[in-house]
């Protein structure tokens, strides 16, 4: 008799571990496939921040032409990460997706920089540095 318990008990058990199984796939399936089409980049890059709720959570315009006013951006961002400090009483979570806003903002200027500099630089045309021996 018990070891028809142990026996149910272990098939259940199984049955519903394969079932949460399948569950978490089919989720991060569909999160990948809407994350292609909607073409945000996962936790790594930025995390998982589109530069709109960037601007929003800091409060400033965002970028144009690959240009953001940094020292708005700056002042913005040191003036909420003081306000939503935990020791005074702020949120960790909150001061957190400031500091991930600066970050993302930060990143996109980073990317328009060096998208204008090859974009210059395939203007120019490819000029290697040659170094000559004396």
């Amino acid at each position: 008799m018990a070891h028809r318990i142990i026996t149910q008990v272990f098939v259940t058990g199984t049955r519903v571990f394969g079932r949460a199984v399948a569950e978490a796939y089919r989720h991060a399936s569909a999160s990948q496939k809407y994350q292609a089409a909607t073409g945000i980049k996962g936790a790594t890059g930025g995390a998982g921040l589109t530069l709109d709720e960037a601007c929003k959570i800091l409060n400033v315009g965002p970028p144009k032409g690959g240009k953001a006013n940094m020292e708005q951006v700056t002042e913005r961002f040191k003036k909420l990460f003081d306000q939503n400090d935990p020791k005074k009483g702020g949120s960790f979570y909150l001061q957190s997706k400031v500091l991930r806003a600066r970050e993302r903002i930060e990143m996109e200027v980073r990317e328009a920089a060096r998208a204008a500099e090859r974009e210059a630089e395939l203007q120019e045309g490819w000029k290697p540095k040659v170094y000559k021996d004396r």
